[in-house]
């Protein structure tokens, strides 16, 4: 028996969740290498694209994505800097920013659209909906144990 198989259940997707985001991260930095764009950058403009109705605020986006204040706030400044967000006191709350997606963050979503859709295609390749239903549930509870967890340490 391989050292591996001995491994109990929850320590094999502990682990094995740590190497696919890894992995994850070195494909997708190699895919947006082209654009010059992070895999970092491109999550947290994904997350404005898609999650939110109006322009979030760093502390908004911060929460959605599971990091600091700060963190998002060097990686927006960097996509600033690029001309794909921007900066904006909010009007009613002064001291909250607002990040607002530019004209040129949307012509990145048209050019890498190809791109994603091939890396979505084989990443997902020969996983039936069944499947991608039931772990859709399991990796939501395992959100939530991880929320519950952060909530106990700020406390």
């Amino acid at each position: 028996m391989k050292k591996i198989e001995q491994i109990s259940d929850r320590e094999f997707i502990f682990g094995a969740m740590l190497v696919i985001s890894n992995k994850m991260d070195t494909l997708l930095e190699r895919t947006l290498s082209k654009y010059n764009v992070t895999s970092k950058q491109w999550f947290l403009l994904l997350v404005i694209f898609n999650l939110f109705e109006k322009s979030p605020t760093i502390k908004e986006v911060a929460k959605e994505m599971g990091s600091s204040h700060q963190n998002i706030k060097q990686v927006a400044l960097k996509l600033e800097k690029k001309g794909m967000l921007e900066f904006e006191k909010d009007k009613k709350d002064m001291r909250a920013t607002r990040l607002i997606l530019t004209e040129k963050s949307y012509e990145f979503w048209k050019l890498i659209e190809n791109d994603g859709k091939k890396f979505m295609n084989d990443f997902y390749n020969s996983i039936e909906k069944d499947k991608l239903k039931e772990a859709r549930g399991f990796i939501l509870k395992l959100m939530l144990n991880l929320n519950e967890m952060e909530e106990k340490v700020d406390i």
